[in-house]
């Protein structure tokens, strides 16, 4: 059976974009993660459209990511087909009149620079979030006052059905850390952006001081999913995590980070088991102090 389906695979998306059992720790930021079954790197929308009706007919999971930087897997790996829309997937255009629109794959710094070269701001905020901007619409990213929703036309999408349509923005469902698509699993192949005419230089020294307020307050030096958890109403989670006094707990080679609460860091050698075990041993801490309850942006797998 597993051979049967890996020439299914490679018929559908390609040899050389079919992986087996692909250790997941290579493809999350988090650096943690068991093998997934079969990894495969679509390079059309055809081979995209492909890969899910196979995994419909012959029901294997199917898993989609981007860059794997909001993503926890487990260390028994995933069953099924991990669909990565990433690098091969990535093609930034640019329209008339500010609009751009870009394939899911597309890092959202790619995304930034290409705009900043045809003087075109709006994205600043989202040059420094190291995901993709699939991803991004899954989750209507955000930092530093802006928002995918805010910026964003539409998204072209694969429905669970199996059908490409053309979703604008007053039906994407936009919340905070939410879509539509994440609700009803659809898989985001484009988003269309409308930005802004604007002096280059203005828009680089927008970049510049973002990244030095990242790098300034963010552990970047480590390995980690970003914001580990989703802010709570009428608070901070770095503010409630640290009050509660565990910052800086650890378990193995996971820890809050000691220079940002709201983030947990692998130090080296974590396991997901350690890294889950830190987000429970948090959670229970808050709710115990504060009755509040921390809900975890970052998505698990396989667990």
């Amino acid at each position: 059976m597993n051979e049967e389906i890996s020439q299914l695979l490679n018929a559908a998306a390609g040899a050389a974009n079919v992986l087996v059992d692909e250790p997941m720790s290579a493809h999350t930021t988090f650096r943690v993660g068991g093998p997934a079954d079969w990894f495969v790197t679509p390079d059309s929308v055809d081979a995209v459209h492909a890969v899910v009706d196979l995994c419909r007919k012959r029901d294997l999971p199917l898993w989609v990511m981007g860059r794997g930087s909001n993503l926890l897997v487990a260390d028994a790996g995933l069953r099924g087909v991990v669909m990565q829309l990433g690098s091969k997937f990535s093609s930034v255009e640019l329209g008339y009149d500010g609009l751009v629109s870009a394939q899911a794959g597309a890092m959202n710094s790619l995304v930034a620079r290409t705009a900043l070269d045809a003087g075109l701001g709006g994205f600043e905020f989202a040059a420094g979030i190291p995901g993709t901007i699939g991803g991004a619409a899954i989750m209507n990213a955000g930092a530093y006052d802006g928002e995918l929703c805010l910026v964003a036309t539409g998204v072209t999408c694969l429905t669970d059905s199996g059908e490409i349509v053309n979703v604008p923005a007053s039906e994407a469902g936009w919340g905070y850390r939410t879509s539509k698509m994440a609700s009803d699993g659809s898989i985001v192949l484009a988003v269309d952006l409308q930005l802004t005419p604007d002096d280059p230089a203005e828009i680089r020294g927008r970049m510049a001081d973002l990244a030095r307020r990242r790098s300034d307050k963010q552990p970047l030096d480590l390995p980690s999913a970003g914001s580990t958890f989703k802010r709570p109403e009428g608070h901070f989670a770095g503010k409630l995590i640290q009050d509660a006094g565990m910052q800086g707990h650890a378990v193995g080679g996971a820890q809050v980070s000691t220079k940002h609460a709201g983030f947990v860091v692998n130090t080296g050698g974590a396991t997901a088991a350690d890294i889950m075990q830190v987000i429970e041993d948090v959670q229970a801490a808050v709710l115990t102090q504060f009755g509040v309850e921390l809900e975890p942006e970052v998505r698990r797998w396989g667990f």
